[in-house]
């Protein structure tokens, strides 16, 4: 079995990461809540795994309830580092507070559209889990560009072998 990889240190962003942040119309609240933006450095393993370290790219990292997702936005990249979350702010998906007043879950395209509805939704990061965690939600909101990545995970992954129990023919009497 494989040691567990320790987990990254997580570091303050600097002045010009929440300056670039800012200067994308990300508001000081998306900034801090619900957990304020980190920054861990590394780079993806040879696994896809996050591997911090002390030197390699910056990535802005989010804490969630089961794992840290991870975001490279030069690089276009969005990883779980556990791979426990199937989506980042995936902690919304269970609150009922999230469909209130007939509203939905909006699922973003990008982190960066994300941080602009100030964490009001989720970027999903495993599509292959995305029906198994969203088949109970009631309503969605979902950016177009994703439509046809939706339509197609929205599916189960197997049914189950299907046999038919031949009914009873009765002789007429």
């Amino acid at each position: 079995m494989m040691a567990a990889l320790p987990a990254p240190k997580l570091l303050l962003p600097t002045q010009n990461e929440i300056d670039w942040l800012l200067s994308r119309e990300v508001s000081t609240f998306a900034l801090v809540r619900p957990m304020a933006i980190m920054v861990a450095v590394g780079d993806l393993g040879q696994d896809g795994h996050f591997e911090g370290a002390d030197t390699g790219a910056r990535w802005l990292a989010f804490e969630q309830e089961r794992d840290l997702v991870l975001w490279q936005p030069r690089r276009r990249l969005l990883v779980s580092e556990c791979r426990r979350a199937f989506a980042l702010g995936e902690d919304i998906v269970d609150n009922p507070g999230t469909y209130a007043f007939d509203c939905n879950l909006n699922i973003f395209a990008d982190p960066l559209e994300w941080l602009r509805a100030n964490r009001d939704g989720i970027v999903i990061i495993d599509w292959r889990r995305a029906f198994d965690r969203l088949r109970d939600v009631p309503r969605v909101a979902i950016a177009e560009a994703l439509l046809p990545t939706y339509r197609q995970a929205m599916r189960p992954g197997r049914m189950p072998e299907l046999l038919v129990i031949p009914e009873r023919r009765r002789a007429a009497a």
